[in-house]
This record gives structure tokens, C-alpha cells and sequence, in this order.
């Protein structure tokens, strides 16, 4: 698996076009991506529906056993998804702290798969979620836009969030941000604390996805710490 105390960004598919998206998710590869967003949408958590597990285990199927796949869950009880996401193929699951009552069972749920445990909050959560379950999180997700749709502008306020979270977690954890990264707003998530770099729309609303993944690892840091 991909080391969690590397940087990363992480090209997510929501911006990709679907029925290219092993070829596109492979120009992102051969450009050096290591790690590949997957966003899962449910039509309740968030208005949007998106793809499931066939499609995981597609693109699994696809790719070098050593890429690692991210999947970021935004849906309504996650419990009951863990178990067919991760024989899908999912290196690490991440779900909504705001979507089950059950986090911490959640996140045990998750280990006791086989995948990485993560979990994400909304702009409007506050990052105190993180105290209560610090020794079972695996990745910290900073949502930095409201979660559903790709091509939003990063919300500054979230960067304060990514600090906090930092000071929750330490200096060794995998705090990730999700929304309106790009090679601008990448070195400011970098300084705030994040060490993971979702982008979708930056990378595969680009003329060339691969050019525009390694331009925003460049800026984020990525080979340098």
C-alpha cells in the first residue's frame, strides 16, 4: 500500500470521463499518480449519484496492484457498504462523520477489512469529531467544499480546519483535503497541514490530465517530503 506519511495527490475520477475512465485514470498513472480518488455518491447524503463497487472492482482490475484506491464515501450509513467496497478492491475507505451516528464502529469495521480507516467532515463540522476517535483514524479528510459536486472554489475558512486538525492528530497523520485543489491552492493546503491533495477538475478538466497532475504535485510538495 501506498505509505500514508508521503504526500499524495490524488486525481479524483468524479471530474474523469466514464466511459474513458480506465484510459484517463492511466494517463494520470504514467504521469506518476500513485493514488486514485473514487467518489461515491448515493443521492441522499449528497443530491448527486455516482458509481459503486462494479465500478471499483472494474478499475481494480485495471490497474497495477500498486496503486492505491481511495475511496471517499458519501453516503448515508456506510456500514452497510464497507465490506463489498473493500472485496472491490478499495486500499482505504473513507466515509462521513456526519453520515452514521457509529464512527468509531465504523472505523473498526473498516480495519478489520483490510483497508485503511478514514474519516471526513464537512466545512460546517467542527474538527473536535477527530478527538474521540484520534487512534483509529488512519486518514483525516478535510472536506475544503461542500461535498456533491466537482469544480467548486476551495473554501478559505477550511484551511483554519486543517490547522486544527494537524494539532489534533500530529505531525505523522495523513490529513487529506477534498475541493478546489489546483496548483494555486495546493501550497496553502500544504502549509496548513495537509499532506493528501484530492483533484478532480484540475487534473481531468485539463487539455492534457497528466502534464496537470504532476504541475499541481510540483506545487504541493510531492517528492519533497
Amino acid at each position: 500500500m501506498s505509505p500514508l506519511n508521503h504526500r499524495h495527490v490524488a486525481p479524483s475520477i468524479l471530474s474523469a470521463d466514464l466511459a474513458n475512465l480506465a484510459a484517463e485514470v492511466k494517463a494520470v498513472v504514467d504521469a506518476g499518480a500513485t493514488v486514485v480518488h473514487f467518489d461515491v455518491m448515493d443521492g441522499q447524503f449528497v443530491p448527486p449519484i455516482t458509481v459503486g463497487p462494479v465500478v471499483l472492482s472494474a478499475l481494480r482490475d485495471a490497474l497495477p496492484a500498486s496503486i492505491y484506491l481511495d475511496v471517499h464515501l458519501m453516503i448515508e450509513t456506510p456500514e452497510r457498504q464497507i465490506e463489498d467496497f473493500a472485496s472491490a478492491g478499495a486500499d482505504g475507505i473513507t466515509f462521513h462523520a456526519e453520515a452514521t451516528p457509529h464512527a468509531h464502529r465504523v472505523l473498526h469495521q473498516i480495519r478489520e477489512a483490510d483497508c485503511r480507516a478514514g474519516l471526513a467532515v464537512c466545512p460546517a463540522t467542527p474538527p473536535a469529531v477527530f478527538e474521540e476517535v484520534a487512534d483509529m483514524v488512519d486518514l483525516a479528510l478535510v472536506m475544503t467544499v461542500n461535498p456533491g459536486w466537482g469544480g467548486q472554489a476551495l473554501i478559505p475558512s477550511c484551511l483554519e480546519k486543517v490547522k486544527q486538525v494537524r494539532e489534533i492528530l500530529g505531525p505523522d497523520a495523513a490529513i487529506q483535503v477534498d475541493g478546489g485543489v489546483d496548483a494555486e491552492t495546493a501550497p496553502l493546503c500544504a502549509a496548513a497541514g495537509a499532506t493528501w491533495f484530492v483533484a478532480g477538475s484540475a487534473v481531468f478538466g485539463a487539455e492534457d490530465p497528466g502534464a496537470a497532475y504532476r504541475t499541481i504535485a510540483a506545487a504541493a510538495g510531492v517528492g519533497s517530503a
